[in-house]
């Protein structure tokens, strides 16, 4: 940081939140120049070290993103149990009932995803197609379906939801914001695509077939 040419000009917010205590700053630099010393890896090679952490790194976001997703629902049951509406507990509503099976059955689903894809990771790296997919997969899933989970705690909250009484609007801020660190959705449900369609050309996994029904043949899909 004592460099000459690299200027704080500012702590940066998101969503009103500075992110403490660490934040981030916007950061001006004029003809900055860094000894070969202290060069990592190798001469233009910063893009391959960025590369190689994203992986690992955004997978950390997602773990944690889940452990905020079952602060959100506990909540959420906490207080429909605790309120009431039109003369009823909100707990006896269908709606919400239906509200608390889906985010527990989305928590289940990424979870599933998310150990996965580290699973995956730790026995063939971060560089194998596969794992590649399923890390792809877990950043553009997890952070959209963790938002959405938070929001909907937030309705059964009501106001209560959106002020500091409950961590539910700095949760949901951090779900959204981390659908653009580390690259945007677009990105990984592009790199997941492509990797599919790789995977499937040439597949003779599936074939059409001929099924006897009654007497009739007809045509289905049948697994080699």
């Amino acid at each position: 940081m004592d460099t000459p040419g690299i200027t704080l000009l500012r702590p940066m917010q998101a969503f009103g939140e500075d992110d403490a205590p660490k934040g981030h700053m916007e950061i001006l630099f004029e003809d900055v120049r860094v000894p070969f010393s202290n060069v990592l890896l190798g001469e233009g090679r910063g893009f391959e070290i960025s590369q190689g952490r994203l992986g690992p790194g955004r997978i950390h976001h997602c773990m944690r993103l889940l452990g905020q997703a079952e602060r959100a629902l506990s909540l959420m049951c906490q207080r429909v149990q605790q309120r009431e509406a039109f003369g009823r507990q909100l707990a006896r509503f269908d709606t919400i009932l239906q509200d608390i099976a889906k985010s527990r059955v989305e928590i289940e689903t990424c979870r599933l995803l998310v150990k996965q894809a580290a699973d995956l990771m730790d026995k063939r790296g971060n560089k194998d197609a596969h794992t590649r997919q399923l890390l792809s997969l877990v950043k553009a899933h997890v952070p959209m379906q963790v938002q959405i989970l938070v929001d909907r705690c937030i309705q059964a909250h009501g106001a209560m939801g959106l002020c500091q009484d409950t961590p539910l609007f700095s949760s949901f801020a951090g779900a959204r914001w981390l659908r653009l660190a580390d690259g945007p959705d677009e990105v990984h449900w592009r790199t997941a695509a492509r990797l599919e369609l790789k995977k499937q050309q040439g597949s003779t996994l599936f074939e059409l077939g001929p099924y006897p029904v009654d007497g009739t043949q007809v045509d289905f899909l049948c697994v080699r």
